[in-house]
């Protein structure tokens, strides 16, 4: 009964749409705050260079925008959202109770997440151990055993890193970052305690509650989705360091350095050789039931997914995405432009 009653509510929006459509006549993306800055150089210059007006684009982060994105069809939800991350199956499974059945998605390129502080301050030389046991929750003691983090400043991790406090400004649980931050850093160092690697088969829901958890004493500063007020206090405070895409450390460059992680710097060549280990990939994702009823869904992704867009010598390499390799361009791009509906994560 409920699965018709919203098949109807479903067949009433898509049949109202069109006749809707004259109450916005721009496109209205939403999501991720890494993929923002990309999404905002393209809705720029789409406006500039066509007969539609510029898309409005917003910075609600990864997991805000899939929920906003997923709440269901008509012109009061986006057409488009971000992610620095993949679409979860429980978000994809959301879409569809709400009636977002057909979905586009498109993976842009890729991008590195640094761990940043100011260009006053020594740079930081991390293992990704020494992340998870500066910023874990609980960490084993010298006898194996979980306990509380005790740790209050570097060199208490790690005897060659700086004698500072602790304090780390990053992303909020909503954001892709952290989802991406904890699964690459934290768990990639959690697991280099083989006791705790041996958890994941033992019982999954408490290796991941370990590897993924979070201090909450205040050693770790959720500093929300806007990644330039990040830099910003960093500068202001030289012992801080901060959590963010790469392309927001390139694009501040004469303000912030970046740490090396496992001894590799993040840069443009060392994420897109895979050298640098904590980088991941950026999507858009498009709600089909919008495409020709809201005007420019299509020529929109037509430019984003465009060469001089994503392209190695295009725009948007200059706002820092590392573009994804030729072949696989071409094939993202077919896909895109043809609005294939992607399948169940």
């Amino acid at each position: 009964m409920n699965k018709t009653l919203v098949a109807a509510a479903v067949t009433l929006a898509a049949a109202s749409l069109s006749s809707q459509a004259m109450a916005r006549d721009s496109i209205y993306i939403v999501g991720s705050s890494t993929v923002f800055p990309f999404s905002t150089a393209v809705a720029e210059t789409f406006g500039r260079n066509t007969d539609f007006a510029t898309p409005k684009v917003e910075s609600t982060g990864s997991g805000g925008g899939l929920k906003l994105f997923c709440a269901g069809v008509g012109v009061d939800h986006p057409d488009i959202t971000n992610a620095s991350r993949r679409m979860k199956a429980s978000e994809f499974e959301r879409c569809q109770e709400a009636g977002v059945e057909d979905i586009t998605e498109v993976k842009i390129g890729y991008d590195g997440i640094a761990l940043a502080n100011s260009r006053e301050a020594e740079q930081f030389d991390l293992s990704l151990r020494d992340i998870w046991l500066a910023l874990a929750k609980d960490v084993p003691n010298e006898a194996g055993e979980l306990i509380p983090n005790p740790y209050q400043t570097w060199n208490e991790v790690n005897r060659d890193l700086p004698e500072v406090a602790i304090e780390v400004l990053g992303p909020p649980p909503t954001s892709g970052t952290r989802d991406a931050f904890v699964e690459l850093a934290m768990e990639g160092g959690c697991k280099t305690y083989d006791f705790i690697k041996a958890m994941k088969k033992e019982d999954k829901s408490r290796y991941k509650a370990v590897c993924h958890g979070i201090r909450e004493d205040g050693a770790y500063v959720e500093a929300g989705e806007n990644d330039n007020l990040i830099v910003q206090k960093l500068v202001a405070n030289p012992d801080a360091i901060g959590i963010f895409g790469f392309s927001f450390l390139d694009q501040n460059a004469d303000q912030v350095q970046g740490s090396k992680v496992d001894g590799v710097e993040p840069t443009f060549e060392s994420i897109a050789d895979g050298d640098y280990p904590v980088s991941r990939s950026l999507f858009f994702y498009v709600k089909n039931a919008h495409v020709g009823t809201i005007p420019g869904i299509e020529e929109f992704v037509a430019e984003f997914t465009g060469e001089q867009a994503w392209g190695p010598e295009g725009y948007l390499v200059d706002k820092g995405l590392i573009p994804l390799p030729d072949a696989m361009r071409a094939e993202v791009a077919s896909a895109a432009q043809s609005f294939a509906p992607m399948s169940r994560p």
